[in-house]
């Protein structure tokens, strides 16, 4: 009897629970539980917070101008303790920048600014949200940061503008991750992916598989856990071509996470070969300064040491690698294993040789692997026999020419840009409104709890 009656209070207080989060579908008798529903909605409402942040939005350094943004509830009344101007800014119209003075807990003057007032929920985050626009030194923005601290704001955590933002549904994941993909992007692919993504596309991609599978899931449960009411299930080869159909979807989605990393982090060329093969004079030759010191002493390259560059619209990070050879030397055997390591995390692999010496020990001659190209140097010197008739791009970095007399750098520019357009170009990136995933199979679907309740 006591069973019974706690069975009974507990399923009361179920539906008591269920009954807000609970949204129809239009089918009787099935209920939707759906995430954006609870207090930290992804797509409407505000989530209410207690404390109030600030943070310099600018980067360090001189300049003319840094931005100090105050977010939260208590936002614009420390805007009043520490402004002073014609009004209050607790009287300013939203979006409106008013001059004025900010003045520290001590009553001394710190910088004349521009400040404006973001009233929520038309703000960044969502959040009543005030910009000061101070004088770029590092000092004058130190002071003022300081002040609305002092005020009673605390330090803003790395990205919690953003963070807060999305907590506010002002924007979903894949938005929120797109910031900082904006703010980093460094080739006009990397900005045109970032931007598209910023927009909602890849987002709205993701909720549409979502609604399709919340939809299907919701018509299977309803058909059989209601079957008085007539609802005909899909049959068994509709329903695998409606899973098939998201599947291959989601597989598109997939596909793009390489292509995105690339985007995000450039393509990672690694330079190897033997000892004094010309590894580090060709990274000073595809960078255009002396980077590397270069000798006649074999292992000078005892570490890997990576610059990037931008080929053909594509983000290239070239790293120079310790030559391989048998070492006994503890130093330069740490080295060779690093050279390994990148050799396996390599997008493209630029094998260096030397074209007046016999093919090296770690030779091993294979032809056709489409992510290596084998560069053969000193091309102003005698070709040894080994080399003859052999198919690879010559050059040398010590004239500047390559094969035909062409400039050597630029031909190994080229060489190398070619396999990165050919494998990341505009023509292979998704066409503009199709979404790219970041590094990381699945890393950019929003971390949100689907489920389907019926009864």
């Amino acid at each position: 009897m006591r069973r019974s009656a706690e069975g009974s209070d507990t399923r009361a207080i179920r539906r008591k629970k269920s009954k807000a989060p609970r949204q129809s579908n239009g089918r009787s008798g099935c209920r939707i539980w759906q995430p954006e529903r609870l207090p930290y909605n992804l797509q409407a409402g505000i989530m209410i917070v207690s404390d109030t942040i600030a943070a310099i939005s600018t980067p360090p350094g001189e300049g003319a101008i840094a931005l100090v943004r105050v977010s939260g509830a208590n936002s614009i009344q420390i805007a009043d303790k520490i402004f002073r101007g014609k009004e209050k800014p607790s009287r300013f119209a939203s979006h409106v920048q008013h001059l004025g003075e900010i003045f520290s807990a001590e009553d001394q003057l710190i910088d004349q600014v521009v400040l404006s007032v973001h009233r929520a929920p038309a703000s960044y985050t969502g959040e009543d949200l005030v910009e000061i626009s101070c004088h770029g030194g590092m000092l004058v923005c130190a002071k003022v940061l300081e002040a609305c601290l002092r005020a009673g704001a605390r330090a803003a955590r790395p990205g919690e503008f953003t963070e807060r933002a999305f907590l506010n549904g002002k924007m979903d994941l894949t938005q929120a991750e797109a910031v900082i993909d904006l703010i980093r992007a460094r080739t006009d692919l990397a900005l045109r992916s970032a931007t598209e993504q910023l927009e909602g596309r890849l987002g709205d991609q993701i909720r549409k598989i979502r609604d399709e599978l919340i939809g299907l899931l919701a018509h299977i449960n309803a058909s059989i856990d209601f079957p008085e009411e007539g609802i005909a299930p899909d049959e068994g080869e509709t329903l695998c071509a409606r899973l098939d159909s998201v599947r291959e979807q989601i597989c598109a989605l997939l596909a793009t996470a390489d292509q995105g990393r690339v985007l995000r982090e450039g393509v990672r060329v690694v330079i190897y070969g033997a000892t004094n093969a010309g590894k580090s004079s060709l990274l000073n030759r595809l960078l255009g300064y002396d980077r590397v010191i270069v000798s006649d002493t074999h292992g000078t390259t005892r570490d890997t040491i990576e610059e990037t560059v931008n080929l053909e619209g594509v983000s290239v990070r070239l790293l120079d690698t310790a030559g391989l050879r048998a070492s006994e030397s503890e130093l330069e055997s740490e080295g060779i294993a690093r050279t390994e390591k990148s050799l396996q995390l390599a997008d493209l692999r630029l094998h260096i040789a030397d074209r007046s010496a016999p093919k090296p020990a770690h030779f091993n001659g294979q032809a056709g692997d489409s992510n290596e190209i084998l560069v053969l140097n000193k091309s102003d010197l005698p070709e040894d026999s080994d080399w003859k008739n052999f198919a690879a791009l010559r050059i040398s970095c010590v004239t500047g020419t390559a094969k035909g007399n062409s400039d050597a750098h630029q031909t190994a520019k080229s060489e190398t840009g070619k396999h990165s357009r050919d494998q990341y170009s505009p023509s292979r990136l998704p066409s503009p409104g199709v979404g790219i995933l970041r590094s990381g199979a699945g890393s950019a679907l929003p971390g949100t709890v689907v489920g389907v309740r019926c009864g």
